[in-house]
């Protein structure tokens, strides 16, 4: 049976992060392996003192915790490693399903067209508003976001994400450096710009998979009390081709009545709604086994 690695909690390390304690409890009850990792530590380059309470040649585990940018969890990888432990979605997997650009391509008929820039190491944002209209030139005219290759910025909706329309140079840059200006040491992996599609306003259904098999459907975090009830059959084909074994999917109804993949993200760092409980998924994970 593999186990699950939770968050720590900064305050009492001994114990997970409350933000995951009931996830943990479910875990305890299934008599599944649990071990804690210290997520600051790990944010600031310690592998080796995240996963010091991790017991050594205690097998394969899960993750469920806070997100963590992609060379981190590389990190992390290599450091249960040394102790004779192995995350079950190494970091190819991870970043596939994190980061837009591992994805796209699978889900591209399913999901708003895009483009995007990646950033290596310190190189910084251009700021060129002609820049950017250039690599939106693809998505032709209309209204578009911005995001990076992991979150958006939507409840800065007017300053960092929504452009009205992706031809206007001047202010596709405004908001690109307003995003990236607000994202700061978080913006993960390069810009992206997606064109934007209309939906009805009933929220996003959030798709938990595990081995390509949909074991759960809740709203999104953002909207808890809004859960649509989406088709999953294309959706479901494409999940299984990424090939990743535990995805969310972000589903929402276009005003044309096809149901569109918002985001895609790996489901060790996704979240649930408030007041929803994660057992089935749980359950789902340790019966998939390692």
């Amino acid at each position: 049976m593999p186990g699950f690695l939770f968050c720590s909690d900064p305050l009492r390390p001994n114990r997970p992060d409350p933000e995951f304690a009931d996830e943990a409890a479910v875990v305890r009850e299934m008599g599944a392996g649990l071990a804690l990792i210290d997520h600051d530590a790990l944010l600031v380059g310690d592998a080796a003192g995240a996963v010091a309470r991790v017991p050594r040649d205690s097998g394969p585990y899960w993750y469920r915790g806070w997100m963590i940018p992609v060379q981190r969890y590389a990190e992390l990888g290599e450091a249960l490693a040394t102790r004779g432990a192995r995350l079950l979605t190494d970091a190819a997997a991870y970043r596939e399903a994190h980061e837009l650009p591992g994805w796209y391509a699978v889900f591209e008929e399913l999901t708003p067209r895009s483009v995007w820039h990646p950033l290596t190491g310190t190189a910084p944002v251009p700021v060129d508003g002609v820049f950017w209209a250039a690599l939106a030139r693809p998505l032709g005219g209309g209204p578009g976001i911005v995001k990076d290759f992991v979150k958006s910025r939507k409840h800065e909706w007017h300053e960092a994400c929504f452009v009205p329309e992706l031809r206007d140079a001047e202010r596709l840059g405004a908001v690109v450096a307003r995003f990236a200006e607000l994202q700061g040491d978080f913006l993960a992996g390069g810009m992206v710009v997606r064109a934007f599609e209309r939906f009805v306003p009933d929220g996003e259904a959030r798709v938990w998979w595990v081995d390509g098999v949909p074991v759960m459907v809740t709203a999104h975090p953002d909207t808890p009390g809004d859960r649509p009830d989406p088709e999953l059959g294309r959706v479901g084909e494409a999940v299984r081709l990424l090939g990743c074994r535990l995805v969310t999917t972000d589903l929402a109804l276009r005003e044309d009545g096809a149901w569109r993949v918002v985001e895609v993200g790996d489901g060790q760092v996704s979240g649930f709604p408030a007041g929803t409980g994660a057992r089935p998924l749980l359950e789902a994970l340790r019966d998939a086994g390692a």
